[in-house]
C-alpha cells in the first residue's frame, strides 16, 4: 500500500506561514511532503484546470508540470478577499469525492463575511456582543449607532483579517476616523458593543479556541497590553497556550456551538469569558503560532487522513498519480 496523494493548495502571497506548518505536518504523518499548489491558478481566469477523471478530480496546470489526481486536498491560507473565487473548485472537490475539510463554500462565506456570522450566531442563540452593520453611514447615523451601543464599541470591516482595519471607538473623533477609513475603501463595517474583556491589570484579553469535528483540540489566551489594540498575535498580543481540559467549560461549549452555527468542520473561534461568554469571530483558516504544529496542524491533517481511510477502507491509490508531478514554483 502506498501513501495517499495529498495536494496542499494555498495562496503564496499570504505571509502567515500556515502552509509551511501544514506541509511539515503532512511530512510527519506520511513520510513525504504534499504537492504544493498555487490557489490563484484555480480561480476563474486562472490557468489551472480541475477536470473529471475516473479516479476523481484531476488538477492540471499547463506549463508547470502539475497533473495529478489527489486523494486529499488541504485548502488553507487563502486571504479572506480571495476565498469566494474558490467556490467552484470547492464544489468540484465535493462532487468528485476528493477528501477535504474545505468543501463548503457556504460555510466559508458565513464565517468570512462577519455580518453573516452575526446573523448565524443570533439565529442559533450563540452568545455575542450586540452588533450593528453599517454601510456608508452619514455621520449622524454612525453616531446614533455608537450611542445605542453605550458609546464604547469596536469597528471592523465586514471582510478583514488579523485585526487589520479594526478600531476601538469611544467618542466622536475615533468614530469619524473609522468611518472615513471604511468610506475611503468602500467597505461595509460592523460596530460591536465593547465586551469589557480587560484584566484587573488593565490588559485586554480574549481566547482563541480551535475546534475540529465538534471537539476542542487546542486553545490559547491572548494578552494585549494595549487595551485599545485588537487582541491578535499579529498585533502584538502574547499567546498563552491552554490544554483543552484546562479551558473554561463555558468557552468550550461556546466555541463548539459557534463553529457548528456557521457550518464548519474546523475553525478557530475568538471569544471572551466576560458577559457570560461571547463570540467575536469564527476563523475559517486560523493562523498558527509557535508550538501549534503538533497541537493543531497535526490533528487537522490527521482528520484528512482518517476521512480518506474511512472512504477507501484503508486502501491507498497508486503512488504515480501523485509522485509523477513535481511541486510547481509559485506563479
Amino acid at each position: 500500500m502506498s501513501r495517499p496523494c495529498i495536494a496542499l493548495i494555498a495562496d503564496p502571497t499570504s505571509t502567515e506561514g500556515c502552509a509551511d506548518v501544514l506541509a511539515q505536518a503532512v511530512d510527519l504523518l506520511t513520510g513525504a511532503p504534499p504537492v504544493r499548489v498555487d490557489s490563484r491558478q484555480f480561480v476563474p481566469g486562472g490557468f489551472g484546470r480541475a477536470v473529471p477523471d475516473p479516479d476523481g478530480l484531476r488538477l492540471v496546470l499547463p506549463g508547470e508540470e502539475l497533473d495529478l489526481v489527489p486523494d486529499i486536498v488541504v485548502l488553507y491560507e487563502i486571504p479572506p478577499h480571495r476565498r469566494s473565487a474558490l467556490a467552484p473548485l470547492q464544489l468540484l472537490l465535493d462532487r468528485y469525492g476528493t477528501v477535504t475539510l474545505a468543501s463548503r463554500p457556504d460555510a466559508w462565506r458565513a464565517a468570512t463575511e462577519k455580518h453573516l456570522t452575526v446573523e448565524r450566531l443570533r439565529r442559533d442563540g450563540v452568545g455575542h456582543m450586540e452588533t450593528l452593520v453599517l454601510s456608508g453611514p452619514a455621520h449622524e447615523e454612525a453616531a446614533a449607532a455608537l450611542d445605542k451601543l453605550g458609546g464604547d464599541a469596536w469597528a471592523r470591516p465586514v471582510v478583514g483579517t488579523g485585526g487589520d482595519d479594526t478600531f476601538h471607538i469611544t467618542g466622536p473623533e475615533s468614530l469619524r476616523r473609522a468611518a472615513d477609513h471604511y468610506a475611503l475603501r468602500g467597505t461595509d463595517w460592523l460596530l460591536s458593543r465593547d465586551a469589557g474583556n480587560v484584566t484587573t491589570g488593565g490588559a485586554r484579553h480574549q481566547f482563541r479556541v480551535f475546534v475540529l469535528h465538534g471537539e476542542v483540540v487546542h486553545a490559547r489566551e491572548h494578552i494585549q497590553s494595549s487595551p485599545d489594540t485588537p487582541c491578535n498575535t499579529c498585533q502584538g498580543a502574547v499567546p498563552v497556550h491552554i490544554a483543552p481540559p484546562d479551558l473554561d467549560p463555558r468557552l468550550t461549549e461556546l466555541a463548539v456551538a459557534a463553529t457548528a452555527s456557521v457550518g464548519l468542520p474546523f475553525a478557530g473561534v475568538d471569544l471572551a469569558v466576560e458577559n457570560g461568554g461571547v463570540v467575536f469571530e469564527v476563523n475559517v483558516q486560523p493562523a498558527f503560532v509557535d508550538g501549534e504544529l503538533h497541537t493543531v496542524a497535526v490533528p487537522y491533517i490527521q482528520a484528512h487522513l482518517d476521512a480518506h481511510a474511512r472512504r477507501d477502507g484503508g486502501a491507498d491509490r497508486p503512488a504515480p498519480l501523485c509522485g509523477a508531478s513535481p511541486n510547481p514554483d509559485p506563479v
